[in-house]
């Protein structure tokens, strides 16, 4: 089986690090442990890994947070999966910092990233790694804390969590989304 796991970002030093960029960060996690490296090709960064029976296509879109639908249409049709074979991996505001939500399906809770994704393939049917970054922000201020980095002592934290949301991954590929649900969640 063939699986296309995205992982949310934007693309730039200046996004390096950001709570808005924890996608690529699990990604890099998948990739280093796997010792795949990420390609620059249509869309995207790409990376092939295997995990026993299980094909993963990494990708970190290169077409900005607003635009990620593009590159994961292309991927899905380039790579042939179906959508229901996707894993996408994005930051959430309205979870506490290092906390795992996977979840089929669901609103974009006002996320640009997954609402171009949804507007693309014609719907919210696709799953998700919802990973927290926290919301301690005044209001107002969503945007400029998005795109800020974490405090040395959020980094060990989403460190750890990052090699969880990993076998969160895995798990979705080897056993299902269910299992990973069962399993992962609230982690």
């Amino acid at each position: 089986m063939k699986y296309l796991i995205v992982g949310l970002g934007n693309i730039g030093p200046e996004y390096d690090g950001t709570r808005h960029n924890i996608g690529f960060r699990v990604l890099d996690a998948l990739s280093k442990a796997s010792n795949t490296a990420f390609e620059d090709r249509r869309y995207g960064f790409v990376a092939h890994m295997r995990v026993k029976n299980a094909e993963l296509v990494l990708l970190k879109p290169s077409t900005y947070m607003n635009l990620s639908g593009n590159a994961v249409r292309y991927w899905l049709l380039q790579e042939k999966i179906p959508v229901e074979n996707m894993l996408v991996v994005v930051d959430d505001l309205s979870l506490p910092l290092g906390t795992i939500r996977l979840r089929q399906g669901g609103g974009d809770g006002g996320h640009n990233g997954l609402k171009h994704i949804a507007q693309i393939l014609g719907g919210q049917g696709y799953n998700r790694l919802r990973f927290g970054i926290g919301s301690d922000f005044p209001q107002g201020y969503q945007v400029d804390f998005v795109l800020s980095k974490f405090t040395p002592e959020e980094e060990q934290i989403v460190d750890e969590k990052a090699l969880t949301a990993c076998e969160a991954i895995k798990a979705f590929a080897l056993s299902g989304m269910q299992f990973a649900m069962c399993n992962y969640n609230n982690k």
